[in-house]
């Protein structure tokens, strides 16, 4: 994109766009088990990446769903209008393979975000079948996990 806005006599580069996807229950952020996740909702932290983003000059678009197929769609429809994504899949993640093979079929890089330490709680927590087709993933800093992992994929993805 940037060499076409150069081409193009515009000689700004695009700014890069990261799609934010948070899958089932997270919308109950803030009135669910608020001692693993914290008091703050959903919008909170799509606030806080609104605000991140326009520091580090990158745009997001954030997403929650509640059904694995909404996201397998998003997912799909990243590429050509994202340079990568952020998934907190919430309890997908254990189990998903199909939201693994979206994942690896979209070609854009991609982390994995958790709220919670998942290491720290139940052993079905401690395997994602989605990380290992993922850039990394960053977990157990609370609603901080995203701006992290914004930060990280901004770095990731730097020209």
């Amino acid at each position: 994109m940037a060499a076409l806005a150069a081409e193009a006599g515009g000689g700004a580069a695009a700014k890069k766009r990261f799609l934010v996807i948070s899958g089932p229950n997270l919308n109950l952020l803030g009135s669910r088990k608020t001692s693993i996740y914290g008091r703050g909702s959903l919008d909170d932290i799509h606030e806080g990446l609104r605000a991140r983003s326009a520091k580090l000059g990158v745009e997001v678009e954030c997403e929650q769903h509640n059904s694995e197929g909404r996201i397998i769609d998003s997912l799909q429809g990243a590429p050509g209008r994202f340079d990568g994504v952020i998934i907190n899949a919430g309890a997908l993640a254990h189990y998903s393979y199909a939201l693994r093979s979206a994942i690896g079929a979209m070609l854009l890089p991609c982390l994995e975000v958790f709220i919670s330490n998942v290491h720290a709680r139940e052993e079905f927590r401690h395997q994602s079948v989605i990380a290992a087709v993922c850039v990394g993933v960053i977990g157990g800093f609370g609603k901080t996990s995203y701006l992290l992992a914004l930060d990280a994929l901004a770095n990731l993805t730097k020209d």
